[in-house]
This record gives C-alpha cells, sequence and structure tokens, in this order.
C-alpha cells in the first residue's frame, strides 16, 4: 500500500472515531445532567435549571417499589349495621371496603358510601392489628369520609400528588380488598380525566373522575390511586359494569379535590365549599357559531342566583365561562373541581366570553347561605391564597431528610406571586429571610410579619439550596 493511501485510510479513520466520539456524548449523555452551577446562587430559577420532569411518574414503569410502598397505607374496612324490613326485623348486614392512611397519627381516607349507615366501624392494617374507628366527617357531594383510629406509635402513610399533572395514557396502580382479598395491588393507565358519570345522589354533587382501566371491584372502594413514584393521586370509588365486575371503567376522585376536602374535615366536621351562583351547561358546536365562540369550549351560564357571587361580579345569562384562575375550563365537572379548591370568602378571576369578546371579572365567593364575610377560615389561610399557594407540615419521612424542620409546598395557583418566582410544587421551605422554619405555625407567623418575602429551601433529589423572593 502506497503511503499516501495509507495516510488517507488512517485519516478516515481518525475521522470516524472522533464523530462516534461526539455523536455519543451528544445523544447518550444522562438527559438530568445538569450544567455546572452553584445551587446557593440561584435565585428564581427556571424550572428547567432545577432539572424537574413535570411527570417523574411516568418513567421508567417499575411497579414493585411503589406497591410496596403503597400496600402498607392501605387497609380494610368492615362496616356493622342493621337493617329493618317485614320479613328480617334489625336483620344485622356487614359491608366492606377499602381505606387509605393519610396521616400516620390515624387518619384514614375513604368513601362516603362505604361507611354510611354503619354502627360500628373496624380497621384492619396491613400488619393484621384491627382497630375501631370513629368518623371525623363525611361529604357527600364528593362521596369522601375521613376516620381516625388511635394506634400506638405512626403508621405507614401516603402523600398526595399533583393529580393535575396526570397525563392520558400514564401509568397508575389501584390498591385495595376486592372481594375481601387485602392488599391487591393492580395496574392500569389514565383513560380520561374530568369524567361526570352520574354516580353521586348529593344535590350539589362534584363529579370529576380520574377514569382508568385498572381493575377494580367491589371491595376497592375508598382505596388508594396512585402513580408509579408511589404518591395518592386518587381515590377509587366507582366502576362502570353490566355485569358488576370489572370491565375496564374505574373512576376515582382525583386527589387534589380529595385533599382539599379531607383537609376541611379534619379542621371542621365539614367542608367550607365555595358557591360561584350560576347555573351551567355545557357549550355545544351549535351554541358556539351562534354566541360567536372560536371553539365549542366553555360552560355557558343559564341562570344566576339572586344577589350571588357572579350577578355581583357583572356576569350575565348567555356568558361563556372559560377559565378560573387562569386554569381552562371545558365543562361542568371541570369547574366544580376548580371551584371546589376555594373556600367562601375568597376571591377568583373568571374569564369569559360576551357577545364574541373576551372579558375578565373578579368575584368573591359566598358559602351555600349566600354569604361571604368572614367565611375564610383563617386570616392565614386568606394569606396563602393571596401570595398563591397552599403548603404543609412535613410527614415523618420528610422530617428524617429535613431535620432542622420546614414546611412542603403542595399547590401552586396560576397568575399570582409564587408563581411569579418559578417555585415548583414539591420544595421544602426551610427559611424565610434568613429566619429558620421550624413548623408550619412558625412560617404562618413569619409570612404575616414579613414585608417582602424571601424563601430559601430544598427539593428532594436536588442538591444544595434554592431562593425565591416575592416582591
Amino acid at each position: 500500500m502506497k503511503p499516501t493511501d495509507l495516510l488517507i485510510l488512517f485519516t478516515c479513520c481518525l475521522f470516524t472515531a472522533v464523530i462516534t466520539v461526539a455523536g455519543t456524548r451528544l445523544f447518550l449523555a444522562p438527559a438530568a445532567a445538569p450544567p455546572e452551577m452553584a445551587a446557593t446562587d440561584l435565585i428564581n430559577p427556571r424550572i428547567e435549571d432545577l432539572r424537574l420532569r413535570t411527570f417523574a411518574s411516568s418513567a421508567p414503569t417499575d411497579f414493585i417499589t411503589a406497591a410496596e410502598s403503597v400496600t402498607r397505607a392501605v387497609v380494610f374496612i368492615r362496616c356493622f349495621g342493621q337493617r329493618t324490613s317485614r320479613l328480617e326485623p334489625n336483620a344485622e348486614i356487614t359491608t366492606t371496603g377499602s381505606g387509605v392512611i393519610i396521616d400516620g397519627s390515624g387518619l384514614i381516607a375513604t368513601n362516603n358510601h362505604v361507611i354510611e349507615g354503619a354502627q360500628r366501624i373496624r380497621v384492619l392494617l396491613d400488619d393484621k392489628r384491627e382497630f375501631d374507628a370513629e368518623i371525623i366527617g363525611v361529604d357527600a357531594a364528593t362521596d369522601l369520609a375521613l376516620l381516625r383510629i388511635r394506634p400506638n406509635g405512626q403508621l405507614p402513610s401516603l402523600v398526595f400528588g399533583n393529580s393535575d399533572s396526570l397525563r392520558v395514557g400514564e401509568w397508575v396502580l389501584a390498591v385495595g380488598n376486592p372481594f375481601s382479598l387485602n392488599s391487591t395491588v393492580t395496574a392500569g393507565i389514565v383513560s380520561a380525566k374530568g369524567r361526570s358519570i352520574d354516580v353521586l345522589e348529593a344535590a350539589d354533587r362534584i363529579e370529576s373522575f380520574i377514569q382508568s382501566d385498572a381493575a377494580v371491584n367491589p371491595g376497592n372502594s375508598g382505596g388508594a390511586l396512585v402513580n408509579t413514584n408511589g404518591e395518592l393521586v386518587g381515590i377509587n370509588t366507582a366502576i362502570l359494569t353490566n355485569s358488576g365486575r370489572h370491565e375496564g371503567f374505574a373512576f376515582a376522585i382525583p386527589g387534589n379535590l380529595a385533599s382539599r376536602v379531607l383537609n376541611d374535615l379534619q379542621r371542621y366536621g365539614e367542608v367550607k365549599r365555595a358557591r360561584l351562583g350560576v347555573y351551567i351547561q355545557a357549550v355545544n358546536d351549535a351554541q358556539a357559531k351562534r354566541l360567536g365562540l372560536p371553539a365549542a369550549a366553555g360552560v355557558l351560564i343559564t341562570n344566576l342566583t339572586p344577589n350571588g357571587a357572579a350577578l355581583r361580579a357583572g356576569l350575565e345569562v348567555g356568558d361563556v365561562m372559560t377559565a378560573l384562575n387562569g386554569i381552562a375550563i371545558s365543562s361542568a365537572p371541570e369547574m366544580q373541581e376548580q371551584l371546589s379548591r376555594y373556600r367562601p370568602g375568597q376571591k377568583i378571576r373568571i374569564s369569559y366570553i360576551r357577545n364574541g369578546r373576551k372579558r375578565s371579572a373578579t368575584a368573591l365567593l359566598r358559602d351555600k347561605e349566600n354569604r361571604a364575610k368572614a367565611l375564610v377560615s383563617h386570616q392565614e389561610d386568606d394569606l396563602l391564597h393571596q401570595l398563591g399557594f397552599e403548603v404543609r407540615a412535613l410527614t415523618p419521612p420528610e422530617q428524617k431528610l429535613y431535620p432542622n424542620g420546614g414546611v412542603f409546598v403542595m399547590s401552586i395557583f396560576r397568575n399570582r406571586a409564587i408563581e411569579a418566582t418559578n417555585m415548583n410544587v414539591g420544595f421544602v421551605i426551610t427559611a424565610v429571610n434568613n429566619k429558620p422554619v421550624t413548623s408550619l405555625k412558625e412560617f404562618l407567623q413569619l409570612i404575616s410579619t414579613e414585608g417582602e418575602l424571601l424563601f430559601k429551601g430544598k427539593y428532594e433529589g436536588y442538591e444544595g439550596n434554592y431562593f425565591y423572593r416575592v416582591e
């Protein structure tokens, strides 16, 4: 071989090697590999700077870890009562269902229809211990109930995930006790969101179910719907079936709605439900064309409550509401679910269309007696709402990760001060204006007395501190 041919061959090989190495670095590098940055210098970082995956639960599809953590927090519920009839006066009946431990001290979420009419409720834990349960509160409008047992020591519990982040096609697990088979785990995908199936009987029912094809059967009611990260994103409630058994249609109360309702039941024994004072219906294609709408979306106002929140805000019959606080609504169930996250006395911004023109208004929400005065539960709740987020105390596992204390950011509202900082759900606030946060009570005191706020904290799985300034 000539020297020139050898040189050409060597050059080609070298060029090929360089291209291969470069391609490997470009295409096979880990997706989460962060750029070098000083975490302590990050003030109001963008979400992409935190390298947070919006739907972290979706990948990888590994059910083992989630199943192991969830089954310990799902309980078997047996209810004892009596049924009176001419043939069997005072006949004893027993019904069964499932429940989810949402607080290690013994708070259990389940369905209202599971415990309705019960004279005695027994709870069987995954470790075979049994307890009598007391009813803290029930809400027929969402078919939720909150029970309490009194164990010795802390119990394994589940943390609510963000059900709004669920996407159609995402894997979920259903955990419950079908046919009295304890701790049964089934898997499926999210089939749809915002489903209304007219299964609840309450006049003010809120049906905006997560539909999945996970196998759910009698006895699963009140059990957990979780993502593959083991976070509670729904409470299994109903099935659609002709046979009485699973046929691929299971429905769960969204976790964000359940969390709000259960929190009220714990604090007040009832739900402080806000009323907008509107009668609505979905918009069809013919109505959209007649009203000059760009698409058949939103909800049409067909009537207004006299002196209600919507009427006071200037809305009229024939207006089409398209969003609440910046979150789009395309059906009555979606609007009911969004409205259920607020309390009487809080304000929301309504986006609507009138005569083909986009408009907005601010409404002061009222209660079922059409009152708004002094109905915000606590002053700190109002302050959190004004800032635009919800927080909770740390769970026992989180306290081990953050031994110095802090509060966990549960949700962030659209178009509010907190959202403008780029803070993300899952942030643990450990200090306010360099003053340490050791408890939820201390956090609320700090934000009520400080002016400009600088939040310091951490994200689980990410090194260093992050800072968010509210001006």
